[in-house]
């Protein structure tokens, strides 16, 4: 059981559903937002991403063996713990699940086109897995476009069916915020996916892959990554500026745990030399991006405010 958990990574699963329901009961619900789901379709909702992404993990383990016996050998599930063949079927499953009851909710909101999102998702983490991840900077981002979707998936099923002509400008107001935090989540992932690209960039060369590192050199990357590091880091200041400057707690709360960790990785990637610095850059890539979605408790004094 262990070893399943382990392979559909539920630690990065917990995080997808803390996420979506940070956005309903603490962004949409406080403000008096009309939504459309209930408690019952926004744990639908959750079960079908969190589904669908497990299955994604799982394929993209099956497709990462070879890599992965030289980036990671004591993490190798596939073929060690679990066959390849019970986690194909383990990723068939959970995709039909995924698939199956992001159907079902699309129908019960009235909003049937919508089952078609859990399908192009469903698709992308496939050829994610066995196509695009080699190719350069390409799977980079699909994969981080896939993370934002996981906030922006909550607004398309919670604000636009509610959306009326009267309504349509509050409603335009959130999907917007939303839209804003499905932004920083895909530039963190984006910074993040390039790290481990330079952690494991021996594994990858061996097995024929195309990823920034290889194409252009281990410190060459390190430098393309600190100078993208710069444009979240920027756009977060001119947030924390213009928007808080009235909220001393807001902005305590952005210095310490999102500007001041994104300038402090920065500097390391910059001087970053071995693969287990890397790897702790990448870590706290995904610690910013916590935090950042934590921010969404906030929000409440924030307009208020």
């Amino acid at each position: 059981m262990l070893s399943i958990l382990n392979l559909i990574r539920w630690k990065n699963l917990i995080m997808i559903a803390l996420v979506q329901l940070l956005i309903k009961y603490a962004l949409l619900e406080p403000f008096g937002v009309q939504t459309a789901l209930d408690g019952v379709g926004i744990s639908l909702l959750i079960f079908a991403t969190i589904c669908i992404a497990a299955g994604g993990n799982i394929i993209n383990d099956i497709y990462d063996v070879e890599t992965d016996l030289i980036n990671k050998p004591n993490r190798v599930i596939i073929d060690k713990s679990i066959s390849e063949k019970t986690a194909y079927n383990l990723f068939i499953i959970l995709n039909l699940i995924g698939v199956g009851v992001g159907f079902y909710l699309s129908h019960r909101i009235g909003r049937a086109p919508f089952f078609s999102i859990f399908v192009i998702i469903s698709m992308l983490l496939y050829v994610y897995a066995t196509y695009l991840k080699r190719t350069l900077l390409v799977g980079n981002i699909i994969i981080s476009i896939l993370v934002g979707l996981s906030l922006v998936i909550v607004g398309i099923f919670e604000l636009i069916p509610a959306m009326t002509p009267s309504n349509q400008h509050t409603q335009v107001i959130f999907l917007k915020i939303i839209l804003d935090y499905a932004l920083f989540a895909f530039s963190i992932n984006v910074l993040r996916e390039i790290a481990k690209d330079i952690e494991d960039i021996d594994g990858d060369y061996k097995a024929g892959m195309n990823t920034l590192p290889i194409a252009i050199g281990r410190e060459r990357a390190k430098y393309v990554l600190t100078g993208l590091g710069f444009f979240p880091l920027i756009a977060i200041i001119f947030y924390v500026v213009s928007d808080l400057y009235k909220q001393p707690i807001a902005v305590g709360y952005f210095l310490l745990f999102i500007i001041g960790p994104l300038i402090y990785t920065s500097i390391k990637t910059f001087d970053a030399s071995t693969k287990k610095e890397m790897h702790h850059i990448s870590t706290m890539y995904k610690w910013v991006m916590l935090f950042g979605m934590l921010s969404l408790l906030l929000y409440k004094y924030v307009i208020l405010g």
